[in-house]
C-alpha cells in the first residue's frame, strides 16, 4: 500500500506546473554563506594580528576598520545566511515527513475499518435529518 501511495505522489507532483529550480540557488547561497563565516574569521584573526603589530593608534584604527570589522560583518552575514537556509531545508524536509507520516496513518484507518466509508454501505451512515432540521434517534 506504502508504494501505491508513492506512486500517486509523485504522478501528482508531475501534474503540478512548479518549477524545481529553486535548490540550485539555495545551495549556492548556503555554500556563499558558509564561505562568508570562514573568510570572516580570517579577516578577524588578522585584523587582531595586525592591530597588535601596529604602533600608533592611527594604525591601530585603520587595521580595525579594513580587517576586523568586515571580518565581523561577514561572519554575522555569513552566519544569518546559514542558519535561514539551513532550516529553510530543514522545515522543507520535516513537512514532506509530516505529510508522508499523515498518509500512512489515514491509510492504516481505512485498512483497521475495512475500506469503510463515511455515509457509505460498510460504514456508520450519518444520522437522518427530520424536516424540522433535528435528527433522529
Amino acid at each position: 500500500m506504502n508504494e501505491e501511495r508513492i506512486a500517486q505522489f509523485a504522478e501528482e507532483a508531475k501534474q503540478l506546473s512548479v518549477r524545481g529550480g529553486r535548490g540550485d540557488r539555495e545551495r549556492l547561497l548556503l555554500v556563499l554563506s558558509v564561505l562568508g563565516i570562514v573568510v570572516g574569521i580570517v579577516l578577524v584573526i588578522v585584523g587582531g594580528v595586525v592591530v597588535s603589530g601596529a604602533g600608533s593608534t592611527v594604525d591601530q584604527n585603520a587595521a580595525l576598520a579594513t580587517s576586523t570589522f568586515i571580518g565581523l560583518g561577514l561572519l554575522l552575514a555569513g552566519g544569518a545566511l546559514f542558519i535561514r537556509y539551513s532550516l529553510a531545508r530543514f522545515m522543507r524536509f520535516w513537512l514532506v515527513r509530516l505529510v508522508h507520516e499523515q498518509r500512512t496513518d489515514t491509510d492504516r484507518i481505512i485498512a483497521a475499518l475495512g475500506g469503510a466509508t463515511p455515509g457509505g454501505s460498510n460504514g456508520p451512515s450519518a444520522p437522518a435529518s427530520q424536516p424540522d432540521g433535528t435528527t433522529a434517534s
